[in-house]
């Protein structure tokens, strides 16, 4: 969940903040092969190239993309009753067209210099990330108070699905070289929703530039991608046959949601370790995702192993020292997610499954 929060610059905060911006780097590769990709890159990138992709999306393309995202969305979760209700319908796509005008002004004027050579592109990411934070939160936080207001509050969960679909419906109406430069600010859109990145960065402030929590945190934002996508195969190994509502684990669309998840889940444990406390896993993580259990259908079984696996990979990458500062979260975690589970009636399996 989106909470209101600032970032005071210190040498640790900053540290931080420019991880979380490298998540948002344009994958660059397919348009490297030849001179004229590299040039229509270059000159999507261009302010008049910016000011292009912007044109093709804004006003009633923009209007229609988010009403589609949400109809995709109403459909995908139907379970719930009020998701049909067509003034619940307009105002929440009235303040997801309100998201995506603000994201595409600050992409037109965010136009940061952009060089190829050796077929590589010089280190490019979202321009000062934190102040993009800034600009959305107040809009995004409406956005999220609508969900809240719904008549049934679990559709809060479903934030994450509706700019997952808009995205994809925008980034079809543009070329290769402008969904490469547009992707990392619809990424951070969704996961700004869901992931406190800007909280964990906010919390380092409170730590010296080299204590061994900061290393810690500096070692393994960086990580969690991959991390998230290790876990993601072994799950598939584990569970071949596992299925929602939504399909198998293998499927594209399951696939995105899972990798954004496993990393929603790392950013929750370091949010936790720095605040010395198991409350935003306790109070926001588990309350969400036993939602989502419930009325996606997904079974227990993934639930607990996504946790097994997640907590056996992040202290697989940890020195000693590190693992021993680390594993009360990793662990506590763990036991969060089984303590829902034994409330929602599965003491019994849970008692005869976990030793």
């Amino acid at each position: 969940m989106l909470k209101a929060s600032e970032v005071t610059k210190t040498p640790s905060s900053e540290r931080l903040l420019n991880l979380w911006a490298r998540r948002y780097t344009p994958e660059v590769s397919s348009l490297l092969g030849d001179a004229s990709s590299c040039d229509e890159l270059l000159k999507a990138a261009a302010p008049q190239g910016r000011e292009s992709t912007t044109n093709k999306l804004k006003d009633k393309m923009l209007d229609i993309n988010c009403q589609m995202g949400w109809i995709q969305t109403k459909n995908l979760y139907s379970y719930i009753p009020n998701v049909l209700d067509l003034n619940e319908a307009r105002r929440i796509t009235k303040f997801a067209f309100r998201i995506y005008r603000k994201l595409l002004e600050i992409y037109q004027q965010q136009s940061p210099k952009i060089e190829v050579e050796n077929n590589s592109l010089s280190q490019w990411v979202i321009p000062a990330v934190e102040e993009l934070a800034y600009a959305l939160e107040p809009i995004l936080i409406i956005f999220q108070e609508q969900h809240v207001a719904s008549k049934d509050w679990r559709s809060l969960g479903f934030m994450t699905s509706q700019l997952n679909f808009t995205n994809k419906l925008m980034l079809k109406r543009l070329t290769k070289a402008e969904q490469v430069l547009l992707t990392p600010y619809f990424k951070f859109v969704e996961e700004q929703v869901a992931m406190p990145w800007q909280r964990v960065c906010s919390n380092a402030a409170n730590y010296e530039l080299n204590s061994p929590e900061l290393k810690l945190v500096e070692l393994m934002m960086p990580s969690s991608p991959e991390i998230s996508q290790s876990v993601y195969r072994k799950l598939i190994e584990l569970l071949p046959n596992n299925r929602s509502r939504r399909g198998k684990l293998t499927d594209s669309g399951i696939s995105h949601s899972c990798l954004r998840d496993l990393n929603m889940f790392q950013a929750y444990i370091l949010l936790c370790f720095l605040e010395q406390s198991m409350e935003p896993i306790e109070q926001e993580l588990v309350p969400l995702c036993a939602m989502v259990v419930e009325g996606v259908e997904i079974k227990w079984e993934l639930t607990q192993k996504w946790c097994e696996v997640l907590a056996n990979e992040i202290e697989s990458r940890l020195d000693s020292a590190q693992k021993e500062l680390l594993q009360p979260y990793t662990q506590g975690m763990k036991q969060a997610f089984f303590k829902e589970r034994r409330s929602l009636g599965y003491k019994e399996e849970m008692t005869a499954e976990v030793v």
